[in-house]
């Protein structure tokens, strides 16, 4: 049994496995049917819970095909339709139900404490969904369409992350570590990533960088990221923290600074951060990006279920 929580805590050669294992898997599903099960049903009779804590598109969607095309089934569910918190049922026992009806579970989650205290009461795996420092299984994706679309491994890039200190960013820095690429970091100072997340990443990388410069920061880059600078449930003054970050969004001459071939990607939903002109471009890879979530899901569930080869 294996956990999928955060890229940090997680062996480069078994991130590695699990990407090697997607290419595979998404090529052999060329001529086949969204809900036709992949050759063998790796996970025939497996049942993933998932439960949200926060609205979810591309993670639900993803998960519950993922599953489906290992042959396995799922479960969702909310919340608040649980006894857990206002029923009076304590976190272990649910945790401890799970484990008896399922053999995995997925978190999207408000708290990391809650993650953990998951992981300690569990017999089943447990997948981090997104919580609020982490974004491990959207991060990992990203990565397996950077190298599909480029051809080449990310170690040879330039990644330049345009946008606020986040979760998705989080887990990019712990990438960049873990897949030793260069990381440039755009944002204005005072939101620059937090001391804990930059202190564990210089321990272990020379080659991240922050600029409150988008210049600096998208030079030479082969692929821009960005994220929506209101993320859900931010409890910010809006309206100062969008006029903050006003001249880090993404438009034509932003990219212009990037490599002539460089690509933009953008985890989704998207706000005002980005240009139409951009999001919608022959640049913009965010559709293919989006999908390629079930492929790379999938590998994450067999490396859980300790089913990758």
């Amino acid at each position: 049994m294996k956990h999928f929580i955060n890229l940090k805590d997680i062996p480069a050669k078994d991130l590695r496995k699990i990407l090697i294992d997607a290419k595979k898997r998404k090529g052999l599903r060329k001529n086949l049917n969204t809900l036709e099960v992949d050759k063998g049903s790796p996970l025939k009779g497996k049942l993933l819970i998932q439960m949200f804590e926060k609205s979810s598109l591309r993670t639900r969607l993803s998960f519950y095909l993922a599953i489906k095309q290992l042959g396995g089934g799922t479960l969702t569910l909310r919340s608040n339709e649980l006894h857990l918190g206002t029923g009076g049922e304590t976190l272990e026992d649910t945790a401890k139900v799970l484990s008896t009806y399922g053999d995995g579970f997925m978190l999207r989650t408000d708290s990391d404490k809650k993650i953990d205290e998951f992981k300690k009461y569990l017999s089943i795996p447990i997948i981090n969904g997104l919580s609020p420092s982490s974004h491990a299984t959207q991060v990992l994706s990203d990565i397996f369409t950077v190298e599909e679309i480029k051809n080449k491994p990310i170690s040879k890039m330039t990644i330049t992350w345009i946008g606020d200190s986040n979760n998705v960013l989080n887990s990019l820095i712990a990438a960049a570590v873990k897949f030793n690429f260069k990381l440039n970091i755009g944002c204005p100072k005072n939101y620059y990533p937090k001391k804990f997340v930059m202190g564990w990443a210089k321990k272990n990388s020379k080659k991240i960088f922050i600029y409150n410069n988008v210049k600096k920061a998208a030079n030479n880059a082969d692929v821009i990221f960005s994220d929506k600078v209101i993320s859900l449930n931010d409890k910010v003054n809006k309206k100062k923290k969008l006029n903050h970050f006003k001249n880090f969004r993404i438009n034509k001459k932003l990219m212009s600074f990037a490599k002539r071939d460089a690509i933009f990607l953008h985890c989704l939903p998207r706000g005002s951060e980005v240009d139409e002109n951009v999001f919608s471009s022959k640049q913009s890879k965010v559709w293919q990006q989006a999908l390629n979530r079930v492929h790379v899901q999938k590998s994450i569930l067999l490396y859980c279920f300790e089913k990758l080869r």
